[in-house]
């Protein structure tokens, strides 16, 4: 379908959700005779090389984002803001320096608002097409449809059918006009049966750590001190694909990060799962058809939405940060109905061809 165009795939570096979902993206592309050349920085790259090692990188650094270590991160994203808008800029114009010698056929941007050329095919993955905060949400709402224009396609992350799995962040009366859905992806859709068939090495629980720090350091912590009292072996996944060193402490293996077939199979095998509400780890969790205890970080406003949100449909548990109880989740997971998992791959493929279109 491709014919050996040249696709930059650039996800945004917070935590590394953006850049796991874009696996999915980045293996169809291949399968329909694309050449995909990787764009990140940080723990996204190293990810995305660590799974495609044959594939061409460049650097396209972003802006840096700290949690605060409270519950309050609205002072925490203000006195960032500046920089994250000055971030879109210096992408804009690193990628304009670097399209030639790339020799791009189009670009496809997971939420990097500055990575669009006006002379290549530009297209925005997104879930957040009504993005909540704790500051200014309806200027936020305003200033996020006026970027999402300015690409020629935007690719929504969920099912067309409210609620889908994201809730009120992709649906909404006024969609814009340039948006279209492309179902639920995870690195983890695959059901060959050497990924889900189980392990020898199974372990009770399985905690997947994301995000910016310090929360992400403040989490494990928390579950670690709780996982050292439950009987069984537990897995804990940092979530820091830059360091290399595995460690055990006394029931618990520590590791920094796994390769997606490695992990789908230990969040297959486990009795419970402990993770963030993260949208990329819930279309995860839905592909492999389990259910988990979800722990939204404090303040981050989308993570305490989708923990709301599913808390009502009653797909996940929900525990805050502050709350955290992993002994009471092991006695209640078992009453949770299975997730229905509903990929509607056919969206994407759609939205594939158009832009195989779009080269032409």
């Amino acid at each position: 379908m491709f014919n050996g165009a040249r696709i930059l795939v650039a996800p945004l570096d917070w935590g590394l959700g953006h850049s796991t979902r874009c696996i999915p993206v980045i293996e169809r592309l291949m399968a329909l005779g694309a050449v995909p050349v990787i764009g990140a920085d940080n723990g996204p790259l190293k990810l995305l090389i660590r799974e495609f090692p044959d594939l061409e990188h460049v650097r396209i650094p972003g802006a840096e984002v700290r949690y605060a270590a409270g519950t309050d991160q609205r002072w925490a994203m203000l006195r960032q803001f500046p920089r994250m808008v000055d971030s879109v800029r210096k992408e804009r114009a690193l990628l304009e320096r670097i399209r030639p010698g790339l020799k791009l056929d189009a670009v496809i941007s997971d939420q990097r608002f500055g990575i669009r050329s006006p002379d290549l095919p530009s297209i925005l993955i997104t879930h957040q097409v009504f993005p909540f905060s704790p500051l200014a949400q309806g200027l936020l709402r305003k200033v996020g449809r006026h970027l999402i224009a300015r690409f020629d396609r935007c690719w929504v992350m969920d099912l067309p059918e409210a609620p889908g799995l994201a809730g009120e962040l992709s649906h909404g009366a006024s969609m814009p006009s340039n948006c279209t859905y492309v179902g639920t992806q995870s690195r983890m859709s695959s059901k060959d049966p050497d990924v889900l068939t189980g392990t020898d090495k199974n372990y009770r629980v399985v905690v997947v750590i994301s995000g910016p720090e310090p929360q992400r350091t403040l989490f494990e912590a928390r579950v670690t001190a709780q996982l050292g009292n439950l009987s069984g072996r537990h897995l804990v996944v940092r979530g820091v694909p830059g360091e290399h060193s595995s460690e055990r402490s006394g029931n618990i293996d520590l590791v920094p990060h796994l390769c997606s077939g490695e992990l789908a199979l230990h969040m297959t095998a486990a009795e419970l799962i402990v993770s963030r509400s993260g949208y990329t780890t819930l279309m995860d969790l839905n592909a492999l058809e389990r259910s988990a205890l979800v722990v939204p970080t404090p303040g981050q406003a989308e993570q305490e939405y989708l923990g709301r949100l599913h808390a009502l449909t009653g797909r996940f548990l929900v525990q805050t940060q502050e709350e955290l109880d992993i002994s009471r989740a092991l006695n209640s997971i078992g009453a949770l109905p299975r997730p229905y998992h509903d990929h509607q791959p056919e969206l994407l493929e759609r939205a594939l061809k158009e832009l195989s279109e779009m080269l032409h």
